[in-house]
């Protein structure tokens, strides 16, 4: 038996109950991994509540961890005890102390690269390489809008784009996450519960409006995004952390002709291929110095359900981490 977090009713955090499981061994195709550290996504967020559907009830939450290798299923090779790998993705259930998960959805973690800062950096790091390579690639000369810019993506999104020689604009919520973002490579940091997001940037752009924006807040910030756009424009809704945004009529993407997309990560590391080359890209970035990760809270596994509370109510910046 092993210690996980488990959701018997979708609901608020409170649904997370910390109890035992029987994991078994590895079959054909699989390892058994013992986590070191665990990502907290807003996905896990979403899945809890129901706004994604898990496969079933009851079941063990997460998407992202690193950890040892300690067992190998039959018919293996390319796999051996002792390894030190990372999982992105599905199928869940990274909150645990122990899983079992298919070796075609692992990838090698860098010795350089620490298990905590290799577990919150994965999924996020992978999310801010389609976004801005495979999604919309930006390129010198173009204006960005990132929402939540002070965040687990929004830190590393900041970062990336200016390394990209884009100008960066970010909207965040406190004067302390405002310093952070400035660091993180944003030019112009909005305060948005302080001025209106979209008046400011009419005027950082001389009415121009920005070549892409970047929102994971959804419905508080949906129609705003909109209207920052510049003629043809690339609205990318990536996340919903303040609810999902009201519908939209298509006649509205027509008063600067902008293109609306609704990514999500399992949709841009399918293959095998792929999920190599982005980990690959982001454990690389991250080794070099490129980029910055920010490990701001860490919790034991068995406090999950107070880092949801505090995610949700907006009070952690960078990214978070569980430790088993």
């Amino acid at each position: 038996m092993v210690k996980a977090i488990r959701v018997h009713e979708l609901g608020g955090h409170e649904v997370l109950k910390w109890e035992d499981v029987e994991i078994g061994e590895p079959k054909e195709g699989e390892v058994r991994v013992k986590n070191k550290a665990i990502g907290v996504n807003f996905i896990d967020i979403y899945f809890r509540k129901g706004v994604y559907k898990a496969p079933s009830l009851p079941f063990t939450p997460g998407v992202e961890a690193v950890g040892v290798v300690t067992a190998v299923g039959p018919g293996l090779t390319d796999r051996q005890v002792g390894d030190i790998v990372a999982c992105s993705g599905r199928p869940l259930g990274s909150y645990a102390e122990e899983l079992i998960i298919p070796a075609n959805k692992i990838v090698p973690v860098p010795p350089s690269i620490d298990p905590v800062i290799g577990a919150s950096i994965l999924s996020k790091g992978m999310t801010v390489q389609f976004l801005l390579r495979r999604c919309f690639k930006v390129e010198p000369g173009h204006t960005i809008l990132v929402h939540a810019a002070a965040g687990g993506v929004g830190s590393l999104l900041c970062q990336w784009a200016n390394a990209l020689g884009a100008t960066v604009i970010g909207t965040v919520s406190t004067e302390e996450k405002a310093a952070q973002a400035k660091e993180d490579g944003c030019h112009h940091v909005i305060i948005y519960t302080e001025e209106d997001f979209v008046a400011r940037v009419n005027d950082i752009t001389s009415g121009d409006g920005v070549d892409v924006v970047y929102d994971s807040v959804g419905k508080d910030t949906f129609e705003g995004s909109l209207a920052c756009l510049k003629l043809r424009g690339y609205m990318v809704s990536f996340g919903q952390s303040s609810g999902t945004p009201d519908p939209v009529p298509l006649s509205a993407l027509a008063t600067n002709s902008v293109f609306l997309t609704r990514p999500t990560l399992m949709h841009y590391v399918v293959t095998r291929d792929e999920l190599l080359e982005a980990s690959g890209e982001v454990f690389a970035k991250v080794a070099s110095g490129f980029l910055k990760v920010r490990v701001n809270h860490k919790y034991s596994l068995s406090e999950a359900a107070k880092a949801h509370a505090d995610l949700e109510n907006r009070k952690t910046s960078g990214s978070i981490v569980l430790i088993p």
